[in-house]
């Protein structure tokens, strides 16, 4: 990893905007698993999954391979982010489902 986990920690708390808990629920339902890439479970689902532990998580309890993971989703938050989404339709798009595999929701202000 590149950055210092003070780095990653500060750009991943603003991005990461979905409770582990709601994240969780949302994971479970089917509109999560119709998006992403991958055969079976997609990447972005399974990247859900480990944000929710690395959410519930202190950050003591953080391994190495959580802070690449966790760098790793705002770079991929960060350019969807860069694509705008839809032009309407936003609420029910593959875009915003993508983006809350990832545990963003575009919608929360």
């Amino acid at each position: 990893m590149s950055k210092s986990r003070e780095t990653v920690w500060d750009e991943w708390r603003d991005p990461v905007n979905m409770a582990p808990k709601e994240l969780e629920d949302w994971l479970e339902t089917e509109k999560s698993k119709s998006v992403g890439a991958g055969e079976g479970e997609s990447k972005g689902h399974r990247s859900g999954r480990r944000i929710v532990d690395i959410r519930r998580a202190t950050k003591d309890d953080l391994t190495d391979a959580d802070w690449d993971h966790m760098a790793k989703v705002v770079g991929f938050i960060k350019r969807h982010l860069a694509q705008d989404g839809p032009d309407s339709g936003v609420r029910t798009s593959a875009w915003r489902y993508s983006l809350m595999n990832w545990g963003h929701d575009p919608l929360k202000s």
